[in-house]
């Protein structure tokens, strides 16, 4: 069973979960490239066959095919991981030259790497009998998924058209709307239910033909919501149909959104038409039949159903094509103390909630400063911790910018070092699939956990260095079972807010260097 893609946490693909059978050992690797014949064509050429380099080692033939899904029919794949290469077959030259076209533009991503599109030097991707897809379950079953994705009909239910979804590990709460999100990246979603059963939560969610349900069961099994928790398990429900009475926060019905809420009182106002009444905690059904406004994590920017096929294909291959939405990383920071406001500083600070990629400081607008974080729900975490905070002395505003990216200055421009790339840091907090940082997210306090420590550093050598980064030290505790790590409380907020960007990363000896956070707990 694989959970490790994170379906919030990925701006790369969603590869397939435990529905997937295992590649080929990499034992194989090194006979792959004996398996495939090609016909050699001038490279360069337009071909219906395209080369993709530069691919992750553990990245499975299904991701491939999803980056080929929005541009056309995917008709072979070949996964060269020793070489960490792979080819892609297109049904014709047209859809594999639009692919290539974008992906000029636009940089492709597989798991977060960069990853290289171009044609092939061959017109025709064969392989010989003891390597056919027909011998790769794991090819064979990503083609099959493929295929499902475009070749989706519009009937009103039947057997297997029902998905029975358990969510594991539930450390984040999820919503109807963040699955409404995540399931309508497959294709049209009719009807939600949501229960729980046996302290677990579960949704019956009805598609509108048995390949849609198919292709939804085969990307999304054994995906996780958030980084390392809230795995998916889905099974094929015995259920033909879903009967709901009421559209609210527990079921909806997507081709009726003239239900009930099945609280009088909301009814009846909705009924005379009382547009201003607000219902706390409640996601009220949209009312003009189409998509219901998701409440959660915004997902990575993906198609919500009523578009096709191949656009709602784009939220599993992480990409999007021209007039599609895009996934936002770019956040606008304003009201910022020009005096003291450094890119440095803010990678620091908006590293606690995500891994920073780029930070620029406005030329003509110093106390304004853009920041690129590496995935969508980054810059929410960002956006709910640190909007409003009291800041070096200002309360800054956090938001979402326009920008899709933060734009490098161009070669001889002058900037003044105003802007800075910081996509190879090795101080990124997130980068290791399932990191257990995510766990311990927490909004600016007072009290600031220390992690790190040498043993040669003790109590007043770490309380000196906070003092001499002009911090007021009120208490210190060492973990008891753990001397690496420790407990140091501050002033106020804003104080260790100042001190975690100035020592965090502190060289406390020759070899460490001190790793600051913030606590949820008080000393």
């Amino acid at each position: 069973m694989r959970g490790s893609d994170e379906l919030l946490a990925q701006t790369g693909a969603v590869s397939n979960g435990s529905v997937m059978s295992p590649a080929p050992n990499h034992a194989d690797n090194n006979n792959d490239a004996k398996k495939v014949k090609l016909d050699t064509k001038n490279p360069g050429a337009p071909s219906r066959v395209i080369h993709i380099r530069n691919i992750p080692n553990e990245v499975t033939e299904a991701e491939i095919v999803h980056l080929g899904i929005p541009f056309g029919k995917v008709t072979n794949v070949l996964v060269l991981k020793g070489k960490n290469q792979a080819f892609l077959e297109m049904s014709d030259e047209v859809s594999a030259t639009t692919m290539v076209n974008y992906f000029t533009n636009c940089t492709a991503q597989l798991r977060g790497r960069a990853v290289y599109v171009q044609f092939s030097n061959h017109k025709e991707l064969k392989t010989d009998q003891t390597h056919s897809n027909a011998q790769n379950p794991s090819a064979q079953a990503a083609l099959q998924a493929a295929q499902a994705l475009v070749n989706q009909t519009d009937t009103q239910g039947g057997p297997n058209t029902v998905l029975r979804v358990i969510v594991e590990h539930m450390i984040y709460p999820v919503t109807l709307d963040v699955l409404y999100q995540i399931f309508s990246r497959v294709g049209k979603v009719l009807k939600i239910v949501t229960f729980t059963k046996n302290n677990t939560f579960q949704a019956l969610i009805q598609y509108p033909d048995v390949v849609t349900a198919q292709a939804a069961k085969m990307t999304l099994d054994g995906q996780n919501i958030y980084n390392a928790c809230c795995t998916l398990r889905i099974e094929y429900s015995k259920l033909s149909n879903l009967n709901v009475k009421y559209n609210n926060d527990k079921s909806r019905d997507y081709t009726n959104p003239n239900l009930p809420t099945g609280d009088p009182a909301l009814d009846s106002a909705l009924a005379i038409g009382v547009s201003s009444l607000s219902a706390p905690n409640l996601n009220l059904p949209n009312r003009t039949g189409e998509n219901a406004t998701p409440t959660g994590m915004p997902f990575t920017g993906m198609p919500l159903a009523g578009v096709t096929p191949t656009a709602a294909a784009l939220g599993a291959a992480g990409i999007r094509l021209p007039g599609q939405p895009s996934p936002n990383c770019v956040l606008l920071v304003s009201n910022l103390n020009e005096e003291m406001v450094t890119p440095d500083a803010l990678f620091t600070l908006f590293g606690v909630y995500g891994d920073v990629q780029r930070v620029k400081i406005l030329f003509n607008k110093k106390d304004n400063a853009l920041v690129q974080m590496s995935e969508p729900h980054q810059t929410q975490l960002a956006i709910s911790h640190l909007d409003k905070m009291k800041t070096w002395g200002k309360q800054i505003r956090v938001t979402l910018s326009k920008h899709q990216t933060v734009q490098l200055p161009k070669e001889g421009q002058p900037d003044a070092g105003l802007t800075k790339d910081y996509s190879n840091s090795p101080l990124h907090r997130f980068k290791k699939p399932g990191s257990k940082n995510y766990q311990n997210i927490y909004p600016p306090s007072a009290t600031l956990h220390l992690s790190n420590i040498p043993p040669t550093v003790d109590e007043e050598q770490i309380k000196d260095a906070f003092a001499h980064a002009g911090a007021n030290v009120k208490a210190f505790k060492f973990f008891p079972k753990d001397r690496k790590m420790a407990l140091i409380q501050l002033g106020s907020v804003e104080e260790a807010i100042a001190a975690l960007i100035k020592m965090h990363n502190f060289q406390l000896s020759d070899s460490s260097h001190l790793r600051v956070s913030f606590s949820k707990s008080t000393i």
